[in-house]
């Protein structure tokens, strides 16, 4: 049974291996709301999974110990179990989905764990490390659904208290419930009044439809860029801790997740991957009753894939109007590119790809589509450079992201 006592306990144990994360303020980040950032991005092995993970390993006796640990993982939990395992003398093996990103399978091999890779989303490698703690009778260390890794998650939830005695309100990701039954658990025993929300992609939205539904409940499947929460299964403890505790619970979209990344890369100089983005797009969508409450975004962790990375900043920037491409129905003939580019400039946008389509059997044949890509400052800068083509002649075909 959880209690406010194993999570003072998992604190205690924790100080000598995970940070105190710093809680920013982020005025800035979005209008006319008061957030702070709850920075586990920047704890050891880049997030808060390790707090969990740690907690329950250290509380293993001597013949657990012996015969190791296994985990199953998308990547942090994997990260945070290794760490905690060579650190303290264990052998440990995780299972990991075979489409986790490289950076995460590398960096668990780095902290010592021998990792199998197994065909199929993070439930399958769920139901393999399950195999393999039946042959083997290693220790099966799960990622949310077990009360003493959820008590070392909840110890974020006394560091909130501590950093921001007058927070009105916390956002935390959701996969499959553990850190948010934690927080929840240790705000609310300490300051019932304090609002909890968990927030979770629309494509794994497993909690969401479980809390609302008043019912357990699982997806067939799950699509979303964040690895870090793509559950299809909820934890059954966690369930009933975030029934009890937690005051709602939103979804975000992939584009929306885009956005608050690339927001806080560029408003607060912070790397967050999919997951831990999610608060921050729950705030900057208006997702959530938190306008002039001081609120605090639980930023989960920072481990995301260079590759989506660059993927993911050009749909933030898309998404909020940062870039754009137009197409434009021309006649072919001197000083038409001149002109739309001379409307462009005196708009205030930057040119960053041309491209003169000839070939398309629907226009005629005196004429071509011109393509633009652009750089500009928001939705209404593009708004303002459709209206002054269109007032000069100028035909939009279309708008291609």
């Amino acid at each position: 049974m959880l209690t406010l006592d194993k999570i003072y306990h998992a604190s205690f144990v924790l100080k000598s291996v995970a940070r105190k994360t710093d809680l920013i303020a982020a005025p800035h980040l979005c209008e006319g709301q008061n957030l702070y950032l709850k920075t586990e991005n920047l704890q050891v092995t880049g997030s808060f999974k390790v707090r969990g993970a740690y907690y329950k390993i250290s509380q293993l006796n001597g013949e657990e110990r012996a015969k190791g640990v296994i985990a199953c993982s998308a990547g942090n939990h994997a990260q945070g179990v290794a760490l905690a395992a060579t650190h303290m003398g264990i052998k440990s093996v995780i299972c990991m989905p075979d489409g986790a990103p490289i950076m995460k399978v590398e960096n668990t091999k780095r902290l010592g764990a021998h990792v199998e890779l197994v065909p199929g989303a993070y439930d399958d490698a769920h139901d393999r490390a399950v195999q393999m703690q039946e042959e083997t009778g290693m220790t099966f260390i799960h990622p949310y659904d077990d009360e003493l890794v959820i008590a070392g998650q909840g110890s974020i939830g006394l560091e909130i208290l501590d950093q921001l005695p007058d927070v009105e309100a916390v956002i935390v990701p959701i996969g499959g419930g553990g850190l948010i039954s934690g927080v929840a658990f240790a705000i609310k025993s300490l300051r019932p009044e304090v609002k909890v929300y968990g927030v979770q992609a629309a494509g794994a939205a497993s909690m969401y439809n479980a809390y609302h539904d008043h019912k357990y409940e699982t997806l067939e499947q799950v699509n979303t860029f964040a690895d870090g929460i793509a559950v299809k299964t909820p934890g059954e403890n966690t369930y009933e801790l975030i029934s009890k505790y937690v005051d709602d619970i939103v979804t975000v979209s992939e584009d929306e997740i885009a956005t608050a990344i690339l927001t806080l890369m560029e408003k607060q100089k912070l790397i967050a991957e999919g997951a831990g983005a999610t608060p921050v797009a729950a705030a900057l969508f208006n997702k959530l009753p938190i306008e002039g409450k001081k609120t605090v975004c639980l930023v989960s962790g920072g481990n995301i894939d260079v590759n989506i990375l660059s993927r993911v900043i050009t749909r933030g920037q898309v998404t909020s109007g940062r870039k754009t491409n137009l197409m434009i129905a021309l006649e072919d003939k001197p000083g038409q590119l001149n002109l739309v580019s001379d409307i462009v400039s005196r708009c205030g946008a930057n040119v960053i790809s041309v491209h003169h389509d000839r070939s398309d059997a629907n226009m005629a044949i005196t004429s071509c589509f011109l393509k633009l890509g652009l750089e500009t400052r928001d939705k209404e800068q593009i708004a303002e450079i459709k209206a002054k083509l269109a007032a000069a002649g100028f035909k939009l075909v279309n708008e291609r992201v």
